[in-house]
């Protein structure tokens, strides 16, 4: 049976009310999308997916607490026939990029056409990727551009990334052992070999990284990176 004549169970994760508002009038209008649930946060939607059993979550990246990449590698691995569905204003490299790394399924531009966004809801509902156009294109010049070459944050290791976020957080090396219950010189190693990675070799720099790749936000609050390893 066809995903039109089906009724697709939708999760909106968005941290903005009236998105999520617009979103419902949109779908209302649809006979086969079926919101059964919202959140405004990345913590609520990861609750709320695992309650509802969604056939597909609309996620944000940008939200409080634990951010929608976060949320998608979580629910990777605990429901793997849910589909994500990112749905952001996010559009450079290194979020297209985590995105696929983190396992969602699409990837939708904000300022897209209602129309796009509810065939990318049909087409991940059916296994099939969807990703904007401009959202494509720009991740294909890159792999032409790197030859295909992991760009740098795709090659820190799932506790080199926890290491950054929590660096970014002004932690020091004895906190960041402390909070991870491993000794203050490996702390120090993944430190050495973050910087060298990134090529970045500096506190402010790190910081600085970890903001531009939505790691940290601009408030200061950290969010959780994917592919965490617990």
């Amino acid at each position: 049976m066809s995903a039109k004549k089906q009724i697709i169970k939708v999760l909106v994760a968005d941290d903005h009310p009236v998105v999520r508002k617009g979103l419902q009038t949109c779908f209302a209008k649809q006979g086969n999308l079926k919101v059964v649930g919202e959140a405004a946060d990345g913590d609520e939607a990861l609750r709320k997916a695992r309650e509802l059993s969604p056939d597909v979550v609309l996620m944000d990246i940008s939200m409080p607490g634990m951010n929608g990449l976060a949320v998608t590698e979580v629910l990777r691995k605990e429901a793997p026939d849910m589909k994500v569905l990112i749905l952001s204003v996010h559009s450079n490299k290194e979020y297209i990029f985590r995105v696929i790394q983190a396992g969602a399924h699409g990837y939708v531009s904000k300022e897209a056409p209602p129309e796009e966004l509810i065939r990318a809801i049909e087409s991940v509902y059916q296994g099939e990727p969807h990703f904007s156009e401009d959202i494509a294109r720009a991740a294909l010049s890159e792999f032409v551009n790197t030859g295909g070459k992991k760009e740098p944050f795709a090659q820190l290791t799932a506790r080199e990334r926890e290491v950054l976020v929590l660096i970014a957080e002004g932690k020091s090396n004895k906190e960041i052992a402390d909070r991870l219950g491993i000794g203050v010189r490996t702390i120090e190693t993944h430190r050495e070999r973050i910087m060298r990675r990134l090529n970045i070799h500096s506190v402010a720099g790190l910081t600085k990284y970890a903001i531009a790749n939505g790691l940290v936000s601009l408030e200061g609050d950290a969010v959780p990176p994917v592919n965490l390893g617990r």
